[in-house]
């Protein structure tokens, strides 16, 4: 219990200020003047100025509150480096014990698990973590933290008073003086790149615990394939130049040879993502005669902001002699020597849309554009009628590409497309909407083009098993055969239409090689807290994935069939940094967080980074393999603004306490009041009355 006095003024301030300055003057007055009993009657104008002031005596009933200490323990994925996951457990174990001694005293310990898992911000934060595991404590009974880390903190705070208590903080630093690493670190990255084109990266490798100076050989990787292998010096800076191949996420690795005796490979290796971004891609389109289907392709290829549609429709063949004037004719020329010979390696894709021959086309413009497929360029034949005229494409060099030939027959007969096993497989087609219910939720069709020696992958059919759309590879190009000219009708909505836009975009993107088409893919994909690996394939099954994670451990994992030609299996992303899967032939990385974490970058343990803050609060940094017992004594200390010496920590244990019951006894109320009031004057009376 606490006794205590206190003031509630029966008037404003300001006044009982005037007025006690005005007893002040009065009894001053009184005592000068030397006047009989002047002392009494100065205590009588005081006590009538006290009882303004309504003094009242408190009694206060305290409860001890505890006083708290915080142990922070490292869990970041630095501390699974060398054996310092084996001392930080050991030395908290021995913490424990010694803190118990201050349990009995009244101490409440709280240890705060800090960083670890795929969650966790870049970078190890302590301070951030000891903040919010003392929220709900007042600063005035925090006695001091202490870290169990190696050293490689993050979110150092820049004054003490960014705590928010004052109190002493200790780290105890795991790991051992002397650990040697090499790193590679990023000095210029771009984020972009036109696909096709080279961008430049630089990187540096650096030895910490080494001497500069050697020389290192380094393999630099595009989407796990390795594209360069230079020799490098440590601490000088170096530059690469890598192509970007494809649209999207383009994953340049740079990787260095290992340094004997370092602490870790996970840093020999840091990674930049370059976004491709493909110039313009241009399409050209040959239409052989005007037709109602021919508006089809246009729109579909116009409507897309990223293709350069070159167009012409062969209307007037060089033979033709009818008398027309010239000035009447608003044709334009056919620049077939320009488009074919020239320029022809300028185009992503060249479609014939119901092309016959009619003597525009010279043979030797067909060599080139075999040529063209072969080294890797894209043909599409969109075939009707002309296809089994003797003008057929198939009767040029054309036939040794084309993935059947006419029979010289057409099937005329409603039907409605379907896919095939292998189409349903098949990126082009799977899924494609309406081809979940049978028969497929599209129009009909009413002609088809008859072939034999079909070879490539059919994933459409008509009537009897017949292709439709005929899909294969030639050389390091492609090419696409569709043996119906009724797409439109599913354009126009006849009879509910069809996915028009679905297949034919799909169809053009694989052509033009989109990597999310390929038969053949595996890829990795970061979906929240989870990782999702899935392989694309035409087979019936999918081999065994290898993970590896960003600290080079590795997992087997088997994936289970999601859709035909589709396997997947889903994990938990618990590590921040580059994910790798490989079933042998295909590889898929992802990054989880940053390319680069903080947490890799420098591992060695140290005991500098954190001296100076802490030793700012009283504290101190002591190794735990310098240590008997890995951690040092703990003593309390309840007077002194020292807290840390060569072998011994100490936490400032406060005496806090919380109110719990409020008593007062107001000195001037009622008839107590009244009678110190009429004690004074009458004191004062009787002495003046003598």
């Amino acid at each position: 219990m606490n006794l205590g006095l206190a003031f509630d003024p029966l008037i404003p301030l300001p006044w009982l200020i005037a007025a006690a300055v005005l007893a002040g003057a009065v009894a001053l007055l009184v005592i000068v003047s030397r006047t009989r009993g002047s002392l009494l009657r100065a205590l009588a104008i005081a006590l009538a100025v006290l009882a303004l002031a309504n003094p009242s005596l408190t009694r206060e009933e305290r409860e001890p509150l505890s006083t708290v200490v915080a142990v922070v323990v490292d869990q970041s994925a630095s501390q699974e480096f060398g054996e310092r996951t084996q001392m930080t457990q050991a030395a908290r174990a021995e913490l424990d014990t010694r803190l118990a001694r201050l349990k009995e005293q009244g101490a409440e310990i709280r240890f705060i698990d800090a960083g670890g898992g795929a969650g966790e911000v870049d970078g190890t934060r302590l301070f951030t973590a000891l903040s919010a595991g003392l929220a709900d404590v007042p600063p005035e009974r925090v006695a001091g933290a202490i870290f169990l880390t190696d050293g490689r903190v993050h979110d150092i705070p820049a004054t003490i008073a960014a705590l928010g208590f004052r109190a002493p903080v200790h780290a105890i630093i795991s790991g051992h003086e002397g650990e040697r690493d090499r790193r590679v670190a990023l000095t210029s990255t771009p984020r972009f790149g036109i696909v096709g084109q080279n961008q430049t990266i630089g990187y540096r490798v650096e030895d910490e615990g080494a001497p500069s100076g050697a020389r290192v050989s380094v393999t630099v990787r595009r989407d796990g394939e390795v594209v360069a292998r230079p020799i490098v010096t440590s601490g000088q800076p170096a530059e690469v130049d890598v192509e970007i191949t494809h649209a999207g996420a383009n994953i340049i690795e740079i990787e260095a040879a290992g340094l004997e005796g370092e602490l870790t490979a996970v840093n020999n290796r840091a990674a930049v993502s370059i976004d491709g971004v493909r110039d313009k891609l241009r399409v050209l389109l040959v239409s052989g005669e005007p037709h109602v289907g021919e508006r089809t392709w246009r729109n579909l290829l116009k409507s897309d902001a990223n293709v350069d549609l070159v167009h012409f429709t062969i209307l007037r063949p060089p033979e033709k002699q009818d008398g027309t004037p010239i000035n009447e004719l608003s044709l334009i020329a056919f620049p077939t020597r320009e488009l074919f010979q020239q320029k022809i390696k300028d185009f992503d894709l060249i479609i014939f849309d119901r092309y016959a021959q009619q003597g525009v086309l010279p043979m030797i413009y067909f060599d080139n554009i075999v040529r063209y497929v072969e080294e890797g360029g894209a043909l599409l034949v969109s075939a009707g009628t002309d296809y089994v005229s003797d003008g057929s494409v198939y009767y040029t060099p054309l036939d040794s590409i084309l993935p059947a030939g006419p029979t010289g027959q057409m099937t005329q007969t409603p039907y409605r497309p379907q896919l095939t096993q292998a189409g349903q497989r098949h990126p082009v087609t799977r899924a494609l909407p309406g081809s979940e219910s049978d028969p497929p939720a599209w129009s009909r069709f009413f002609r088809l083009v008859d072939t034999d020696g079909a070879r490539g992958t059919s994933v459409m059919d008509g009537p009897n098993g017949k292709p439709v759309v005929l899909l294969d590879r030639v050389g390091e190009g492609r090419v696409a055969l569709l043996l119906s000219d009724h797409f439109w009708l599913w354009a126009r909505g006849y009879e509910g239409g069809g996915p028009h836009i679905d297949l034919l975009r799909r169809l053009s993107h694989w052509l033009m090689k989109e990597p999310d088409l390929e038969e053949e893919r595996l890829r990795m994909v970061a979906q929240g807290g989870d990782l999702m690996v899935e392989r694309q394939t035409m087979g019936d099954s999918a081999p065994l994935v290898t993970i590896t994670t960003p600290t080079g451990a590795t997992r087997r994992v088997t994936l289970e069939p999601a859709a035909p030609g589709l396997f997947r299996v889903t994990f938990p992303a618990d590590m921040l940094g580059l994910w790798r899967a490989t079933d042998g032939t295909h590889t898929a990385l992802v990054n989880v967080g940053p390319l680069n974490p903080r947490e890799f970058a420098e591992v060695t343990s140290t005991t500098q980074a954190l001296r100076p803050t802490l030793e700012a609060t009283g504290g101190g940094v002591w190794r735990m393999a310098d240590l008997a017992g890995l951690v040092p004594r703990v003593v309390a200390v309840r007077s002194g603004e020292r807290f840390a010496g060569e072998d011994w920590m100490g936490l400032a244990m406060r005496e806090v306490s919380v109110v719990r019951g409020l008593g007062l006894f107001p000195l001037f109320a009622g008839l107590s009041g009244l009678l110190i009031l009429l004690a004074g004057v009458a004191a004062a009376w009787a002495r003046e009355g003598r």
